[in-house]
């Protein structure tokens, strides 16, 4: 498979409007209240009677200080106490979950996210994978995907080797970029001794996969800059780089509003930067996977994606499609069957309905038919960068040209604009729409007209 890239910064600046980033279609947007406990458990049912391996991801909230770019989900604290009743609840929710599915299922994929997973003290980490050990049925030959995220600010040694001892074979280190203005500007001050030493830690302890993950479009940055910061990291040579682009969101992210306006980069620098890096990547050996993803050609995402395997979900991309994806913790988000679940977003509602032994499902949402097709549609795009029309036809008794008429007729500006190939057969991205790949895939997107306004540009 052609992994390349082709930059064209006309085509660029023209596609460059707000959309999804697609780690489910559909969208966590359509997700309601309307779907609760009772609904969760029926499809947790169904899904037993399928079988298959399952993935489970857990949501640590907790930081430290608060990075002023930061969207995720999060409390900010310095009180390491806040950490203790919040675990004593989603030790009980993983029994409860636990519970729920058949016990001869075997986890394959793990993920500790947040947050700060390493927020928690080495005695709660290891009571947590405890619980789950003893309510799941994990790994234990180190052929699993156990991953977590770390700060490497508050990450040492003992920490590493005691992840390693508890079963993670994956790494995420944050660094968004060395520069000390833009890492005044942000609030985030990380030295790159800090960082490399838990990168050196990581593979001394026999991690099989490390990434690093880096933001540009933040204030201060220049191309220049941002290009010291990337070849300081390609000279480490992580397995993956994941390299976001910077949404400027400040009426939804609060804390986003300390940022200054007048320093962030300008659109014209952003795609120069982006350039740099892809073509400073590419140079170093690290191949396309997708969106914001690039990896080593070893790299397993980088051989799935070349056998047709890879696979997209809340975590990004993954090469476990076979898994249900069950959300342990505050705001996770799990897909079981032929659902997406989402947890209450805040600790009180949690722990009431984690001490009325009900399961703390806030909503979710059902897929009929049509969004089970072009889901299948939209995630063999962002994944493989091409779409056989018969197998969308054999797997869901359509033809293709008539069910998909519409979008069909939108796609040929596309094509007029070289992002991507129609044919009888198929749908093939060209190196040039690799970067827009978002857009292609919105032409699929039903719900995507109402909702637009609330997603971040596509670059």
């Amino acid at each position: 498979m052609d992994q390349s890239i082709i930059f064209d910064a006309e085509l660029i600046n023209r596609y460059d409007k707000a959309g999804p980033r697609y780690t489910s279609y559909p969208t966590a947007l359509e997700l309601h209240e309307g779907f609760g406990d009772t609904d969760y458990r029926w499809h947790i049912a169904k899904s037993n009677a399928a079988g298959g391996p399952l993935s489970l991801y857990v949501h640590l909230p907790f930081c430290d200080t608060v990075c002023f770019y930061c969207a995720c989900n999060k409390i900010v604290t310095k009180n390491r106490g806040h950490a203790e009743p919040y675990l004593d609840n989603l030790c009980r929710e993983i029994a409860m979950q636990g519970a729920l599915f058949d016990s001869s299922r075997v986890v394959n994929q793990l993920h500790w996210g947040g947050g700060t997973p390493t927020f928690l003290n080495d005695a709660q980490m290891t009571r947590l994978m405890q619980t789950t050990r003893e309510h799941f049925r994990l790994r234990d030959d180190d052929a699993g995907e156990y991953s977590i995220e770390v700060d490497p600010r508050e990450t040492h040694a003992h920490t590493i080797h005691l992840l390693r001892r508890l079963g993670f074979n994956r790494i995420s280190l944050g660094v968004q970029d060395f520069d000390p203005r833009v890492q005044k500007a942000v609030n985030r001050l990380q030295s790159e001794a800090q960082t490399f030493a838990v990168l050196e830690s990581a593979r001394s302890e026999g991690f099989r996969s490390t990434n690093i993950d880096l933001i540009y479009g933040l204030p201060l940055q220049t191309v220049t800059s941002f290009a010291q910061t990337l070849d300081k990291i390609i000279e480490a040579e992580p397995d993956r780089l994941s390299v976001f682009n910077y949404a400027h969101m400040p009426a939804r992210f609060k804390t986003q509003r300390q940022i200054n306006d007048a320093d962030l980069p300008s659109p014209e620098v952003k795609l120069a930067i982006l350039q740099m890096v892809g073509l400073r990547l590419t140079e170093a050996g690290y191949v396309y996977i997708g969106m914001d993803h690039f990896a080593k050609p070893e790299d397993e995402l980088a051989v799935a994606q070349r056998e047709g395997k890879l696979y997209r979900n809340f975590q990004g991309y993954s090469t476990h499609s076979d898994c249900d994806l069950i959300g342990l913790g505050i705001t996770s988000i799990g897909r079981v069957g032929d659902a997406y679940i989402q947890n209450v977003k805040d600790l009180d509602s949690y722990a009431r309905l984690i001490a009325h032994h009900k399961l703390p499902v806030f909503k979710g949402v059902d897929l009929d038919a049509d969004d089970k097709i072009r889901r299948a549609v939209i995630t063999q795009l962002i994944c493989h960068f091409a779409l056989d029309f018969a197998m969308i036809e054999q797997r869901f008794s359509l033809g293709f040209a008539d069910y998909f008429a519409k979008e069909l007729e939108a796609l040929k500006p596309m094509q007029a604009d070289g992002l991507l190939l129609l044919s009888a057969d198929g749908i093939s991205v060209s190196p040039a729409g690799r970067l827009l790949i978002r857009n292609i895939c919105m032409v699929f997107d039903r719900y995507l007209a109402q909702k637009q306004q609330q997603f971040s540009k596509v670059i």
